[in-house]
């Protein structure tokens, strides 16, 4: 009988596999070389990482252990159920993790000045000084609640904060909550000390029994909920008179606010008698109750605490800054849309500047020669100068077509908010299909040239977001190449016509012939047996037939190497399946976001950028482009990313056959991918204006370099 494919040891879960990724974020505020604010930050990361796990993944698991409970896992043989037990036996420890280093770093800034004080710690004029900001500023918009016969629950917004008071009343006992106002800063500093200050919740801790003097407050605590938020509108049912999918969208936040509880945390430990009121209340059991003893429940302020620091003091406990440098295939001062119909151009985000490719959107806004704009849209910036360019161009007369993605998680609400501000100005909107997501990358520009048109084609692995683009990792191209051009006009015609089986000549389009051109690929280098060569750097891998055909290519031979920041449910160097495969991950100052695959060596090689993740949702239930890269210029400068992320040492975690990581030993000197990279991109910058392409392997050199005492 053939054996299931979680029973022979080469795959992992999904959410297990997620849950070390965010292990890995932990690692980083745990990491003594890690700069003492960036520490905090990486601590804010994983907690608000953790959050949205909850909200999306347990949400949908606890979804479906009520839905289709004998339902399993196909890489782990595990039901809803049990995959929910193994995610909170794993989550607990990670509590843990976080306020010992949570602990340290909080030591360590009050060295510097930053200190986060209770109210016992406070000097007589500073409890003065709090004891007037509660009565003058919080006490007059706060909304106490005792919960009884006479009062009953109200709804909890999630991952709001809230003060629980288990209260006794003339030998009766009931609840009093206090919810922790969003409209007051989430620290209070004191006058005299620019460093010190009481969180807002400390505050209303103290001064529960001040709110509910009536009563003896027996037991309290600050808690917040997290809240199911795996909504989807393809499972709603509307009339037929409903107007468009915008205000569907709009009444699936409004629902999001209301489902069912799926986590709960505390901030410090309490009787099993008021647990009890959480289980009761929430519908949660004791494994679904937190305890955070030392961090606070949310870390708003980890971004900006470090302003109240000196400048110079700042700097010392930051990364050292950066800033976006000009593209290296674009010389300063020359037009990207122009230089584009000359040579193919590689923007990499955020080593160069997001600032040409808007440019060249402003450009092609202004231009008379430009006839339309074609763009699809993820997620925007919540100030976005694109969208102000679109708007322009429309104004202008230019044909503008966006397609902008309702559905981006957590950025509903935004995009809504563009789409109406980009229709005012006159752009033509569409918002996809009912069953599958927008998430390709792809901006059409036609232009009239001598009698014809021409096209200049943009396609990247990351969103038009200005924010985003100087934190994630991401490459884009833009090239006048024909076919391309024609493959993109045709992709967007197909988009406003509903049409997702349309034929491409050289992108790779899903859900229609993504996958199974990536596995036709992998199959010519299956063919070629240990002379096979299979590079790809991308977020996520959880595909079970893209799983299957790497195991396939490691068994026939084929060197198998990735770069997978996030979740990876094949396990690597499992002997009889995987011992050609390795994978690593890098966690870092910036987020890697770039997804570049890689089939075959030297002139046979066919390399590819894409928008895609090789995960179930993204080569079947979304919309995804792959574009071929032709320049030998724009390769060079993809092959030297992957050279700094296949040789870091310092930030890399090699995955075990066990499903663990392990850092890479720093010999014969550590190499950070990300520190090269950016040293790189300030050294093309620096020999601006020389030839449009850097030189092949120009990265390879400044580690031969580094390492000439023991690298050929």
């Amino acid at each position: 009988m053939t054996q299931a494919v979680w029973e022979q040891g080469y795959t992992q879960n999904r959410e297990l596999s997620w849950l070390q990724f965010n292990a890995r974020v932990l690692a980083e505020a745990e990491d003594d070389a890690v700069p003492l604010l960036e520490r905090l930050k990486f601590l804010s990361i994983f907690t608000s990482n953790l959050d949205e796990f909850f909200m999306i993944r347990v949400g949908s698991l606890c979804d479906m252990a009520a839905v289709d409970p004998a339902h399993i896992d196909n890489k782990s043989g595990m039901t809803a159920k049990e995959q929910l037990r193994r995610i909170y036996a794993a989550v607990e420890p990670l509590y843990v993790r976080r306020d010992t280093a949570f602990f340290d770093v909080e030591q360590r800034l009050r060295a510097e000045g930053l200190c986060r004080l209770a109210i016992a710690d406070l000097t007589p004029g500073e409890q003065k000084y709090i004891r007037q900001y509660f009565k003058n500023i919080i006490a007059p918009v706060l909304s106490p609640q005792i919960v009884d016969a006479h009062h009953p629950f109200p709804h909890l917004e999630g991952k709001v904060l809230h003060i629980a008071a288990l209260l006794g009343h003339k030998k009766n006992e009931l609840l009093g909550l206090l919810p922790v106002p969003g409209s007051l800063p989430a620290l209070v500093f004191l006058p005299e000390g620019k460093g010190r200050y009481v969180p807002i919740e400390t505050i209303l801790y103290e001064y529960a029994d001040h709110v509910f003097s009536m009563y003896d407050v027996l037991e309290k605590t600050v808690f917040c909920i997290t809240r199911n938020a795996d909504i989807n509108p393809d499972d709603e049912t509307f009339g037929a008179d409903e107007e468009d999918f915008r205000r569907r969208m709009e009444k699936l936040l409004r629902r999001r606010r209301r489902m069912a509880v799926v986590r709960v945390e505390l901030n410090r430990p309490i009787s099993d008698h008021f647990a009890g009121y959480f289980r009761t209340r929430f519908d949660v059991t004791n494994h679904q109750i937190f305890l955070s003893r030392v961090s606070p429940l949310k870390l708003p302020y980890a971004f900006s605490l470090g302003e109240r620091l000196p400048e110079k003091q700042r700097a010392a406990l930051s990364d050292p800054p950066f800033t976006p440098q000009q593209p290296a295939m674009l010389p300063a001062g020359q037009s990207l849309l122009k230089t584009a119909l000359r040579h193919d151009v590689l923007l990499s985000y955020p080593y160069e500047s997001m600032e040409p490719f808007l440019q060249m959107i402003r450009e092609a806004a202004n231009d008379p020669a430009v006839l339309s704009i074609r763009i699809t849209i993820y997620r925007l910036a919540s100030k976005a100068k694109l969208v102000e360019y679109l708007c322009a161009a429309a104004e202008n007369g230019k044909d503008v077509m966006v397609l902008i993605e309702l559905r981006a998680r957590f950025d509903e609400q935004n995009n809504i908010d563009w789409s109406e501000r980009l229709e005012e100005a006159g752009c033509k909107i569409i918002y996809g299909f009912e069953e599958y997501k927008v998430h390709s990358k792809i901006c059409l520009i036609t232009r009239r040239d001598r009698g014809g048109v021409r096209h200049i084609t943009q396609v990247g692995t990351g969103n038009y977001n200005e924010k985003t683009a100087a934190q994630y990792t991401d490459v884009s191209l833009i090239t006048a190449d024909e076919s391309i051009g024609a493959d993109a006009g045709a992709f967007f015609t197909n988009m406003a016509l509903g049409n997702l089986e349309g034929q491409y000549e050289r992108l790779l389009v899903a859900p229609n012939t993504f996958k199974q051109r990536v596995l036709a690929l992998m199959d010519e280098q299956i063919a070629l047996g240990s002379d096979g060569y299979i590079l790809l750097k991308f977020n996520s891998l959880t595909d079970i037939d893209v799983i299957e055909k790497l195991r396939q290519a490691s068994c026939a031979g084929v060197k198998v190497e990735m770069i997978v920041r996030g979740i990876c449910c094949l396990k690597p160097g499992v002997a009889g399946h995987t011992e050609n495969i390795s994978v690593t991950s890098i966690v870092g100052r910036f987020l890697e976001h770039s997804r570049i695959f890689v089939f075959g060596r030297g002139s046979s090689e066919r390399m590819y950028i894409s928008s895609a993740d090789l995960m179930t949702r993204n080569t079947e239930r979304r919309v995804e482009i792959a574009c071929p890269i032709d320049s030998p210029e724009v390769r060079a400068r993809l092959h030297d990313i992957l050279y700094a992320m296949q040789r870091d040492t310092v930030k890399a975690r090699v995955l075990q056959p066990d499903g663990s990581y392990r850092k890479k030993p720093a010999e014969p000197e550590p190499v950070c991918a990300q520190e090269l990279l950016m040293r790189q991109a300030v050294q093309l910058s620096a020999q601006q204006p020389a030839a449009p392409a850097p030189a092949q392997g120009g990265l390879r050199g400044m580690l031969h370099r580094l390492f000439r005492q023991t690298e050929p």
